[in-house]
């Protein structure tokens, strides 16, 4: 039985719980041990003249974080954890753990990240840690649920390829047999492909890699990217999309994830929509034109800009030549049907309505000094009756890290894989 299916009003009966000992409290006569199990802790307590002589005595030798089973008696106790404790009848070891612990879960003693990394199995095993998961869960599930509802449907697209989404050199090449292939950055084509063949709106969540060599608190060489492509729509469709996602995601888990956003010590705003949109010129002339029109906006660009906007909010309209070249320019071509969306300084998602003109697209993949030959298999689908379409890319784990506050995005991820990291 889970610790959170206990209640005091269940005083008398007789449960059985498993999990690690979170604690232990050896007090000579009488033994308080914490077990912690998915849900929370259940308090086992061991007085000496009530409780099995072999039972008090496996419990005088037991260590922490080594796994349990407790069969015992619920008793009410208003001082306890929950309201109540249980009183063993038995109590089983079913793996001891090894002492000293490579850090301590139970949050006194502080860890580096690093440290916490490397044992990063035993780091999950603290609440304010998994609290974090099982938020992400919650938002992965809210994500699917509304995009269902909005008549999207889930895909799959390749994540070994022969050629760049974008070009470029942030590709890890693989052995691939006889031939060189490389682990998609995006599934940007595929789902683009897909609105050749009809399917009209698709979404997708899956790793995506970049060999981005910079090691910066935001940045993920596997990162999981939740995708959407959306036909007979232009750019302003799919940012309303994007923007009621948002909102969903956070009334879900303000509503479904009460007791670990209290244990994170965070209270969450549910954003209002629309999101406050803001041009790339209109960004340039907040931050004093200091940036020369059509450079992209660096960090401290960003952060400066986040002292003037508030909360989450969309920058439009962004030069043609920073984007990519299935981006769709305006009938003014240095500017595009382009937005990201921001969140602080911090961006969450980037998205455009795409070109779907053979001739133009071809262009574009010419004047990004890029092989029209090597996106052939991207071209064809162009070739033969595409409607126009949009769509978007969303960082999970970015998400994640604004929504909760997380200094680095490493914390999002059960196992991060960065520059140096590769391991576990």
């Amino acid at each position: 039985m889970r610790s959170s299916a206990i209640t005091p009003e269940m005083d008398g009966a007789q449960v059985t719980v498993a999990g690690w000992v979170h604690e232990i409290r050896d007090l000579g006569g009488l033994i308080f041990i914490v077990l912690r199990d998915r849900e929370g802790f259940v308090q086992i307590t061991l007085p000496k003249k009530v409780v099995d002589k072999d039972v008090f005595k496996r419990a005088k030798k037991i260590l922490r974080e080594s796994v349990i089973k407790v069969e015992g008696i619920v008793k009410k106790e208003e001082k306890a954890p929950n309201g109540f404790e249980i009183i063993p009848k038995s109590l089983d070891i079913l793996n001891e753990s090894q002492a000293p612990l490579p850090l301590e879960v139970t949050e006194k003693v502080p860890a580096d990240l690093d440290t916490r990394l490397d044992n990063r199995f035993m780091d999950l095993r603290r609440p304010k840690i998994s609290s974090i998961f099982k938020i992400k869960s919650q938002v992965t599930k809210s994500i699917r649920d509304f995009l269902h509802n909005q008549g999207f449907i889930e895909v799959q697209t390749p994540k070994i390829v022969a050629t760049a989404t974008e070009g470029g050199t942030e590709l890890f090449p693989i052995s691939y047999f006889e031939k060189e292939a490389f682990l998609n950055q995006s599934p940007q084509l595929y789902k683009q492909i897909l609105m050749s063949a009809g399917f009209e709106k698709v979404y997708e969540i899956g790793p995506i890699f970049r060999a981005e060599e910079h090691n910066t608190t935001r940045h993920l060489n596997e990162a999981t990217s939740v995708d959407i492509e959306m036909s007979f729509t232009d750019h302003e469709g799919v940012m309303q999309i994007l923007e009621n996602l948002i909102a969903r995601v956070y009334e879900d888990v303000v509503t479904k994830c009460e007791k670990e956003l209290e244990i994170l010590e965070i209270k969450l705003e549910i954003p209002d929509t629309p999101f406050q949109r803001i041009t790339y010129t209109e960004a340039i002339e907040l931050l004093g034109n200091q940036i020369p029109w059509g450079e992209d906006l660096d960090l401290q660009a960003l952060k400066s800009l986040a002292t003037k906007i508030e909360g989450i909010y969309f920058i439009t309209d962004w030069p043609t030549k920073i984007k990519p070249f299935y981006v769709m320019a305006h009938e003014d071509e240095r500017i595009s049907k382009s937005f990201d969306l921001m969140h602080n300084y911090i961006e969450l998602a980037s998205g455009a309505q795409r070109e779907h003109r053979y001739e133009r697209l071809a262009e574009n993949i010419k004047a990004k000094g890029l092989s029209v030959e090597s996106f052939d298999f991207y071209l064809k689908a162009f070739r033969y009756g595409i409607p126009p379409h949009a769509g978007w890319g969303l960082g999970l784990e970015r998400l994640i890290m604004a929504m909760l506050g997380l200094s680095n995005i490493r914390e999002a991820m059960l196992f991060p894989r960065d520059r140096t990291r590769v391991s576990p």
